[in-house]
């Protein structure tokens, strides 16, 4: 039964990636810095892409991100990069942590799914690390799906597992 769940956890959240990528690469330049709410359709991206590669991780304190990124998402003050990050570099970004994830999923017994991850208020299993990490990325996706819809952007199809059958 672990392997069911595990294998569907590890198909979901990487559906949840490939939404973002799909809106990211249907992305027209125009809607690059349009905004919902505060934020910018690459930030929302960024943020995405920042917190499923460093939530990946066993140590969060640790974690130091690939060039050209910072650890700048993790100031609460909300600092914003010292520069727009481009559709290729977030989509690679996507890519790392979606690849960490998995491999981390991958190798998850039972034993370690129930596994205790920290981080500042977090307090919860490695299991449902991933489960919140799914839906953190799917929340980003509709944000980035109703950006490209308000700017006459026929948003991607929805993507129901990964691989995509």
């Amino acid at each position: 039964m672990f392997d069911l769940a595990r294998n569907a956890l590890a198909s979901q959240l990487a559906a949840s990636v490939q939404a973002i990528e799909n809106s990211i690469t249907a992305c027209p330049p125009h809607v690059w810095g349009e905004r919902i709410g505060p934020h910018e359709f690459w930030y929302i991206a960024y943020h995405t892409a920042f917190w499923l590669d460093c939530y990946s991780t066993d140590d969060v304190e640790a974690y130091v991100p690939p060039a050209p990124f910072t650890v700048a998402e993790m100031d609460p003050a909300g600092l914003y990069p010292d520069r727009v990050y481009t559709r290729d570099e977030l989509l690679g970004y996507l890519s790392r942590g979606r690849a960490a994830a998995l491999t981390v999923i991958a190798a998850m017994d039972e034993v370690g799914a129930a596994k205790r991850w920290t981080f500042g208020t977090y307090d919860l299993s490695s299991y449902e690390r991933f489960l919140l990490i799914t839906r953190h990325v799917q929340h980003h996706a509709a944000q980035l799906q109703l950006l490209l819809r308000q700017n006459g952007v026929q948003p991607p199809r929805w993507v129901r597992q990964w691989p995509p059958a």
